[in-house]
């Protein structure tokens, strides 16, 4: 292609550009509102999926604090919602996991490095109503958790001390009255004095405190700011009902990172054995990783912006509706214009071109200002509000890309309409 002939192009591209710059300035107003519906479809997929790709974010981070290499064998099979979302009468009725259980795993799978079994004392009616306070000289502070652990929990959770110590085999064997404490519980409790070596009461009993877990924050997922932590042999000592009820779930870690399918496998042929299942039967336990809890999490997640994004599909449907009855609008009134133009040698690709280019640049205004209040809602809920929000900019381009094929699939009928016209026609057109 010659250089003059791309010159020629480039002009007549420009003076369609032009053309529609006059026709959207000339009716301010119309152009706003015939815009509004992309605006708001735009405004809304921005928004959301800001505040989706927040929250994952957040979610996936906390996950990860409870240590990118977690392993957990389970009763139940991880899910989200009230109490665990709604289980089938199969997951209901397994058998819980046991102590024992623990014990072989630390004996026979050599690929973990600890194995930590747990016990929980969640407020809930089936694990014995809500928890009680826990006192110490006239203050209060309420756990979240109550749970039942051994000296391996802090590595098989990654978590860490603050102060003191933590829970010791030898705790364990003489079911010691000591407990471990989160931040937030040892900040209401002990506001201007040291915990350690302080008398708690919790349901009815006394327990020394020997150390306080690092604050975590409001933010994670599983903070452990509000629980208190008792050797495994003190708390089934005085919640017998939760091993009844419960069993206990098992946090691995394996002895290094490229161990995590080792020690899936290995947990898994041990549980199997140990719960008489054959090789045609499926697991009747469930395993948790940082890895499938984020994919799970990230399926509701996705499942909520696919909702939303379907009714923003619909504000930019009803703004496409809008484009295309504003071009048949424009076509009308610039009958005579088209005429002329005809008449001086325009032809009807110009005319089709000149439409389209004027339906897309209305479109692409609407895209640009949906994107920038879209940015902005993102902004003010992160400002205003604990949820983090974060805007890819593959949004942004999927945004504009998007009004910018509204404009072109809507504009396609007028300009079709304005191109076939009659130049004699459309010079006598009043």
């Amino acid at each position: 292609m010659s250089r003059t002939v791309l010159q020629a192009l480039r002009r007549g591209f420009l003076e369609n550009v032009r053309f529609a710059r006059t026709a959207i300035l000339a009716h301010k107003l119309r152009t706003f509102l015939t815009v509004l519906g992309i605006v708001i479809g735009v405004a809304t997929v921005i928004a959301m999926v800001s505040m989706v790709e927040g929250f994952n974010r957040s979610v996936a981070q906390s996950f990860e604090s409870f240590g990118a290499t977690l392993v957990q064998f389970q009763r139940f099979d991880p899910q989200f919602g009230p109490g665990g979302g709604q289980r089938d009468e199969k997951q209901r009725l397994r058998k819980h996991l046991t102590y024992e259980d623990a014990l072989a795993m630390r004996e026979l799978c050599p690929s973990m490095r600890a194995v930590s079994p747990e016990r929980y004392w969640f407020p809930s009616p089936r694990a014995g109503g809500q928890i009680p306070l826990a006192t110490y000289r006239g203050r209060e502070a309420t756990p979240d958790t109550v749970g039942g652990v051994t000296e391996a929990y802090l590595d098989a959770n990654a978590k860490q001390l603050a102060l003191g110590r933590f829970v010791t085999e030898a705790d364990e064997r003489r079911a010691a009255d000591v407990v471990v404490i989160g931040w937030s519980i040892a900040d209401a409790l002990f506001p201007f004095e040291d915990p350690l070596g302080k008398r708690i009461t919790l349901a009815g009993r006394r327990y020394t405190v020997i150390g306080v877990l690092e604050e975590q924050g409001a933010t994670g997922f599983e903070s452990t700011d509000a629980h208190v932590l008792l050797p495994f042999s003190t708390f089934d000592r005085g919640f017998p009902w939760v091993a009844r009820d419960f069993g206990v779930n098992i946090a691995t870690v394996p002895k290094s990172p490229q161990l995590v399918d080792q020690v899936i496998e290995e947990g898994t042929n041990l549980l199997r054995q140990r719960r008489g299942l054959r090789f045609h039967q499926p697991n009747d336990f469930g395993i948790m990783t940082p890895d499938k809890l984020i994919g799970n999490f990230r399926a509701v997640t996705d499942g909520i912006a696919a909702t939303m994004i379907l009714i923003a599909s619909i504000a930019l449907l009803v703004g496409g509706v809008g484009v295309m009855n504003i071009m048949l609008v424009s076509v009308t009134e610039r009958t005579r214009e088209i005429g002329l133009r005809k008449a001086l040698g325009a032809v009807r690709q110009d005319i089709l071109i000149q439409f389209l280019i004027e339906a897309s640049a209305l479109a692409l205004l609407g895209g640009t200002i949906g994107v920038s209040l879209g940015v902005g809602i993102a902004a003010l809920v992160r400002n205003i509000s604990p949820l983090a929000t974060a805007t890819p900019l593959w949004s942004i381009a999927l945004g504009l890309s998007v009004s910018m094929s509204v404009g072109l699939v809507f504009g396609i009928f007028p300009a079709w309409r304005a191109a076939k016209l009659d130049p004699i026609e459309a010079l006598r057109y009043e």
